[in-house]
């Protein structure tokens, strides 16, 4: 059972800190998509970049909180 917190609490962890990867990266470097994949699917717009900083931002607190909960588990109920 200690083993999936564990692994849970791993994934969540990586999780929230890819999504605050994304989060920083579309901050500062707004036109990415457009260089990394040659398209520009909001015409200019900046639209799209935006969803995604707030839609990164959202899933790294969701994340960070549901990680932060599952290591006090594992900080409460050490494995024997």
């Amino acid at each position: 059972m200690m083993r999936n917190v564990r692994v849970r609490a791993w994934l969540e962890t990586i999780a929230a800190l890819i999504s605050g990867i994304l989060f920083v990266v579309t901050l500062i470097w707004r036109d990415w998509i457009e260089r990394a994949f040659g398209v520009d699917p909001d015409q200019g717009s900046g639209a799209l970049e935006w969803a995604i900083v707030a839609a990164a931002l959202c899933a790294t607190v969701v994340f960070s909180l549901l990680a932060r909960s599952e290591w006090r588990k594992v900080k409460e109920h050490p494995a024997a």
